[in-house]
């Protein structure tokens, strides 16, 4: 028998750390596979996680992830969408 949920949902369900650094004031900025985003300890500047996901695109990733994941990963892209659909910034 195979896992309940699927293996592309791993690196969520278990973070990984990448070290980015910072383009403005050359710090390192931990971000977890987990975060959207993370503040620089030194500048402030915000770094975007960049890694994608089989949450950008799976039809069943608010099943496979939970609505609670899902909503902290992709609810705030869903709402700015709307919002750039409606006139918004």
């Amino acid at each position: 028998m195979g896992p309940d949920f699927c293996p592309g949902s791993a690196f969520i369900r278990t973070p990984t750390l990448t070290i980015k650094e910072c383009p403005v004031c050359g710090g390192e900025i931990e971000i977890f596979s987990d975060d959207k985003t993370v503040d620089c300890e030194s500048c402030g500047f915000t770094a975007f996680n960049d890694q994608q996901s089989c949450i950008d695109w799976c039809k069943y990733a608010r099943e496979c992830f939970g609505p609670e994941v899902y909503d902290k990963l992709r609810g705030d892209i869903e709402d700015e969408a709307a919002s750039v659909g409606e006139g918004g910034d």
